[in-house]
């Protein structure tokens, strides 16, 4: 059985058309797409469509990111439409407008997805962990801390994304893996990152694999689509981001966010002084 997993697409459809690519060739069993299909990049409809195509004709499976709710909050009668909280998450509200505000996919994504083993045991696959998908693994994480993560029951093999980080660890006899993002990878590699998971002997086997795609093509559509203009000063940060393969917005947040939702410092200030640091 082979097994392959995506997450954290975050709009960017070249790097999505890279790794369906890939993902063909090597003709997988099944497919998850764990979260983050749509936000924080210049193609949300565009890769949605991709993986719902693929979901109808080829029996992918998704899950929810934290982003996909971004986007959904938005659709709250009581979320802001002004001020610094709007401003923080206007990137998101720009995408609900590329979606045309259609956003059953979104609400219809589910927080967990169970694939069955040819043994019978299960994969369980989230966004972020069984916490919430906000709850990033990291390297650094306790294993007591971990063991929450990866719920019960007991499962052999245990995938997520989020962090923008590949990860692979071992407790408890569960293979932990984050198979890092399609869109938007945070190690100092730029390629499109995902997972081939690989039942052999009895276990499984777990690879990270990277294709290379061509960014400047995303750059050109930071620009075309609005995105960069539209989507509000943290667009700018994002665009760093790709163009690093480091993440920039999480730092920005420690430094600058309370401030900025204080009313003591705007979106756009605060970004122009994060990248003259």
């Amino acid at each position: 059985m082979k097994l392959a997993v995506l997450a954290d697409i975050h709009a960017n459809l070249a790097a999505l058309q890279a790794v369906l690519e890939d993902l063909d060739a090597w003709r997988p069993d099944a497919v998850v797409v764990a979260g983050d299909v749509v936000n924080r990049g210049p193609r949300p409809a565009e890769c949605l469509r991709l993986v719902q195509e693929r979901q109808r004709t080829a029996g992918w499976l998704v899950v929810v990111g934290n982003h996909e709710e971004y986007v959904l909050w938005h659709t709250r009668p009581d979320a802001p439409k002004a001020g610094p909280a709007f401003e923080i998450f206007r990137s998101s509200y720009w995408t609900l407008q590329r979606l045309n505000g259609e956003v059953a996919a979104l609400q219809a994504m589910p927080f967990q997805q169970t694939i069955q083993a040819p043994d019978g045991s299960a994969v369980r696959i989230v966004h972020a962990s069984t916490r919430g998908t906000r709850d990033g693994i990291f390297p650094v994480t306790p294993d007591d801390v971990l063991r929450l993560q990866v719920g019960r029951p007991h499962v052999p093999l245990f995938i997520v994304g989020h962090t923008h980080v590949p990860l692979t660890r071992h407790l408890d006899g569960c293979l932990v893996v984050n198979v890092g993002a399609v869109g938007m990878p945070f190690d100092g590699d730029p390629r499109a990152s995902y997972g081939r998971f690989t039942w052999q002997r009895g276990e499984w086997q777990a690879e990270i694999v990277r294709v290379a795609y061509d960014r400047e093509e995303t750059e050109r559509d930071y620009v075309a689509t609005g995105f960069l203009e539209g989507g509000g000063a943290l667009t700018h940060l994002m665009l760093r981001e790709l163009r690093l393969a480091r993440s920039q917005l999480y730092q920005w947040s420690l430094r600058f966010e309370a401030a900025v939702l204080a009313g003591e410092l705007s979106v756009d200030r605060s970004v122009q002084r994060f990248l003259e640091s």
